[in-house]
């Protein structure tokens, strides 16, 4: 992760947690962002005050203007998602979700690059080794979380068990006869946690690899920014099928689970996207800065 990945995700975490959190993080979170980011920055980084200062007003000036122009968008996102979702989802639908957020992922990188730029090229080694530490105990976590180290029959379980948990936040809980077909639903899915692995680990790779460039920052900054926005352009033609193959079967998944909704569940999946909308309008309105009082 890098100090921009950092500001992006810290962002999206709010922004975008519609995908795995609570509605709950987004007013209760998206005022701390600055707090939380500069945690995690420190974390991967072991800033010197200095370093700190930099970044936390970089991220401020990021932050008001996600705020600012990038909320209203996302209500208005969400406001057409909930209008297919009032419809019933279909594999394209699911795949333009994808695809939209993809692209509103995009315009944070570009917007947080120069930022990152100015960080990252005054890194020290000791830093940088500090980071690949890090990065090192994040991927034993992913292997662990994902039991990659075990059988497949395992990683199926553990698949099941996060698609059911995934489905079930969003439309509330599931009739026996309904979970025996989501889990028949769930047996053909690929298992891509090993290419989101490999991905992570060329990612990686190629992050370090451009470090090493940070002394030139003619040559750092735009190379930087192509690396942020067009993370998957460096995959191998094999990674890349799989990983497209995978989002395309998963489209199909979450359309079949679609088709299975009673009328009281898809009032529960649109009315939870509504929540998302309106809280997105409202902090569109709200000041920037981590001293804000947030309510839930």
């Amino acid at each position: 992760m890098t100090a921009a990945s950092m500001m992006q995700r810290a962002l999206l975490l709010c922004a975008l947690s519609m995908l795995l959190g609570s509605c709950s993080m987004i007013r209760v979170g998206y005022g701390q962002i600055d707090t939380v980011a500069g945690w995690m920055v420190q974390d991967y980084f072991e800033l010197e005050p200095a370093q700190r200062d930099v970044f936390n007003n970089r991220f401020q000036r990021l932050h008001q203007w996600h705020r600012r122009e990038q909320l209203p968008e996302y209500a208005r996102f969400f406001g057409e998602v909930r209008d297919r979702a009032q419809k019933g989802m279909r594999s394209e639908d699911v795949q333009w979700l994808v695809d939209g957020i993809k692209a509103r992922f995009a315009i944070i990188a570009a917007r947080a690059a120069p930022d990152a730029t100015e960080l990252l090229a005054d890194l020290t080694p000791a830093q940088i080794e500090a980071l690949r530490k890090r990065l090192d105990a994040n991927n034993r976590k992913f292997i662990r979380e994902h039991r990659l180290d075990q059988p497949p029959a395992a990683r199926k379980q553990a698949q099941q068990r996060r698609l059911l948990s995934q489905i079930k936040d969003w439309v509330g809980p599931l009739s026996a006869e309904q979970e025996t077909r989501v889990i028949a639903l769930i047996q053909p899915l690929p298992l891509t946690e090993s290419l989101r692995h490999e991905d992570r680990l060329r990612r990686q790779k190629e992050f370090f690899t451009l470090l090493e460039q940070r002394g030139n920052r003619a040559v750092f900054a735009p190379r930087l920014r192509d690396w942020l926005i067009n993370w998957e352009n460096g995959r191998s033609p094999e990674l890349a099928r799989g990983m497209d193959e995978g989002w395309r079967k998963r489209a199909d998944f979450y359309a079949a689970v679609d088709k299975l909704l009673t009328p009281e569940q898809r009032s529960h999946f649109t009315g939870r996207l509504q929540d998302y909308i309106e809280d997105f309008r409202e902090l569109a309105t709200r000041g920037g800065g981590s001293n804000n009082n947030s309510g839930g």
